[in-house]
């Protein structure tokens, strides 16, 4: 018997066909490019029959429980996640795994529109969703006191937290060996002046049957972008009796498995190098996923068997960077009310602190995460897109002309650059270094990085900031037409100015111009004991055959 064999060959010079040849059987199997069923999901809740879809891994409380194991268990429980990280999926899945078992009545509420209704209106809406809902699920399972609960219902309204209370006390009696489950989607929505009423009727509920194992309303979770276990309303928490539970974003696998679902739809596979490189630059956000399966797919790489691969995905990001949606579009306004706090979590990687609201803002929107306990951005790609939207507003205040810059050789003449730079301090003033009393660590290198980026913004060239490099992580390197240029970042605060020259040539030297073999480095050191536009002259440092150029720049307050 001979082997099988594969054959690969150009049909019309443009479609590629993959020959399976059993030369046993004579049989001829052809693989072509298929048109996909489904879609990946960029909005609203994804429906396995339209959209690929994964089930999260790693949903779990403090005590390693999954949310099955805590629903099963009586438990309430909290979650929070930010804005399309996939938590209705999750919520509508968790229903329709519950329901496999005719014990189990889930009822999914969503509060997002209720915010500024009337208490009356408000709990006429959800009875209207409770009721409707529970009557649906119990014919479907031929529940013999549907018409006992029916009944009830008829005469029962919800006015207000109180009757909401009796409705459950009233179905537990009714309702023997069932467990109504209830999961309330975008809870941050409940009118403001019912959020204690509303939470203490839930706690008194728990507490009230929580020794009982028959109770109809078995279970609840409340799901927001806010930690709704750690609200205190009246000096006290409502809800300690909740567990926490984080929503975690897709791991390495959930990408692997949603892109294969593609794969075995159309026949085009990604390679493990590209949904690795997906992996890392989104960090497995799960609408970032999947809008670059949408570019990939779409717009990069579509209609083929061809293998999707990282050169693919790198275009794709950079069509995914400059693009206008309302994922950014949302996000861009929660960052831009915590800027300064973003961009010195972009530059610094500053301590995580739980208690820090801006921080705790921060990571609510999605935007950052605690890892290691450091602040850092939730992913390379919100990183690269809010930075250069901040870039381009330094960008837009003061245009230079890139072509006064060049040297003979398409060399940049960086002393000239930062020259100009510190004019550019001393026009914009200190303001924009403080926040009260205290200066922001990382303002003078995000300013600097912004005035940088100007010079690649046409393609000529790349800017990066924090990059790993010999002993430690360079502040900025940019890459102009080939030659790379290193330039560290200081601030003077209390230490002598010859002190911190001293450390930081020595830092440029030997932990980053000779692991890069680059002859030339820059150090500016913001002093802010100097007032803001004053200037000083260049000072040269040669070390070996390399040479250093520090700059200090005024940022004290006049």
């Amino acid at each position: 018997m001979l082997d099988i064999k594969t054959y690969h060959c150009n049909i019309d010079n443009s479609t590629l066909l993959q020959y399976d040849i059993n030369m046993e059987n004579s049989e001829l199997k052809i693989k072509t490019f298929k048109k996909p069923l489904r879609i990946f999901e960029k909005s609203g809740t994804v429906i396995p029959e339209n959209s690929y879809y994964v089930f999260l891994e790693g949903v779990v409380n403090t005590d390693g429980q999954d949310i099955k194991t805590m629903i099963d268990r009586g438990r309430y429980f909290s979650m929070f996640a930010a804005r399309q990280s996939g938590k209705t999926t999750f919520l509508e899945s968790t229903r329709r795994q519950l329901h496999l078992d005719k014990t189990y009545i889930v009822i999914l509420l969503s509060f997002q529109k209720y915010k500024n209704v009337e208490k009356e209106i408000f709990y006429s809406l959800v009875q209207d969703d409770i009721y409707t809902q529970l009557s649906r699920r119990l014919k479907e399972i031929g529940c013999d006191k549907l018409d006992s609960v029916s009944g009830f219902l008829e005469k029962h309204r919800i006015k207000d937290h109180i009757s909401f209370t009796v409705l459950f006390e009233e179905l537990n009696r009714i309702l023997l060996f069932k467990k109504i489950v209830i999961l309330i989607d975008e809870f941050d929505g409940i009118p403001q002046n019912e959020l204690e009423n509303f939470l203490s009727s839930l706690r008194d509920l728990y507490l009230k049957y929580k020794s009982e194992k028959q109770k109809a309303l078995y279970s609840v979770g409340l799901i927001g972008i806010r930690n709704i276990a750690k609200l205190v309303v009246g000096g006290v928490s409502p809800f300690n009796i909740a567990d926490h539970v984080k929503l975690p974003p897709f791991s390495l696998q959930n990408v692997r498995d949603l892109y294969a679902q593609y794969t075995e739809e159309t026949n085009q596979p990604f390679t493990e190098e590209a949904v690795k490189k997906i992996y890392e630059e989104t960090a497995g956000q799960p609408w970032l996923v999947n809008r670059l399966g949408t570019i990939l797919t779409v717009d990069v790489k579509p209609g083929t068997i061809d293998p999707i691969d990282t050169t693919d995905v790198e275009k794709a990001i950079r069509i995914l960077l400059f693009e206008r949606n309302d994922h950014f579009d949302n996000l861009l306004e929660k960052v831009k009310l915590y800027k300064e706090t973003f961009v010195e979590i972009v530059f610094d990687g500053v301590e995580y602190d739980p208690n820090d609201a801006n921080h705790s803002w921060l990571e609510q929107y999605g935007l950052i995460k605690n890892r290691d306990e450091h602040a850092v951005v939730s992913n390379n790609i919100y990183k690269n897109r809010f930075l250069k939207t901040f870039f381009k507003e330094v960008s837009a205040s003061v245009d230079p002309q890139v072509r006064k810059y060049i040297l003979p050789g398409d060399r940049l003449n960086i002393e000239k650059i930062l020259s100009d730079f510190s004019r550019y301090i001393g026009q914009i003033g200190a303001k924009a270094f403080y926040q009260k009393e205290n200066p922001y660590e990382r303002t003078g290198q995000f300013l600097l990085t912004a005035w940088l980026y100007q010079f690649v913004k046409d393609g000529e060239g790349e800017l990066r900031y924090e990059v790993p490099s010999g002993l430690g992580r360079m502040d900025i390197l940019l890459v102009y037409k080939g030659t790379r240029y290193i330039i560290e970042t200081k601030v003077k605060r209390f230490e002598s100015l010859e002190t911190l020259l001293k450390e930081g040539v020595e830092q440029v030297s030997g932990s980053y111009l000779q692991p890069e073999n680059v002859e030339e480095g820059y150090l500016v050191i913001f002093d802010i004991k100097t007032r803001v536009g004053n200037e000083f002259q260049p000072r040269y440092f040669p070390v070996g055959t390399r040479r250093i150029t520090a700059v200090v720049i005024g940022i004290g307050k006049r």
